[in-house]
């Protein structure tokens, strides 16, 4: 199997959005919160961010971090993700969000690490404690 992508997006309406990717997709709801919903999509990690027009950054607040939107990335195992942990440092690459743990103790606990690329594209990186709870809520 290959390792699931992992889409950050913005949207304007949050509840329009959570409609469209569940009740006209058929997406399942994992984990959310009043700004964000992730969701199943065939799969892969796709989570919506509510994004206000007047938000010109664009950074939400997620487990304690300001994380940007958009952003991409993809989730990997345990081993391959200190593995690019190791490379990177190694490399002196800067880390726009040093590699952490993120919802300690949780459901959905994960490793992540934020990256950008030279246009300045925000990439993350993500390893699941149990890849079985990718969209537990």
């Amino acid at each position: 199997m290959k390792n699931p992508f992992h889409l950050a997006i913005p949207v304007n309406n949050l509840i329009k959005a959570a409609h469209f990717y569940e009740n006209i997709l058929g997406c399942v709801r994992g984990r959310s919160s009043d700004s964000w919903v992730d969701f199943n999509l065939f799969g892969h990690q796709v989570v919506c961010h509510e994004v206000k027009a007047q938000d010109n950054i664009k950074m939400k607040p997620v487990d304690g971090d300001d994380i940007p939107v958009p952003h991409f990335g993809v989730i990997l195992n345990f081993d391959e993700f200190d593995e690019l942990v190791e490379k990177l440092q190694k490399s002196s690459y800067k880390f726009f969000i040093e590699p952490k743990i993120r919802f300690a103790g949780k459901k959905g606990e994960q490793r992540i690490m934020f990256l950008k690329d030279p246009s300045g594209n925000a990439l993350e990186f993500k390893a699941f404690k149990s890849l079985d709870q990718l969209f537990e809520s």
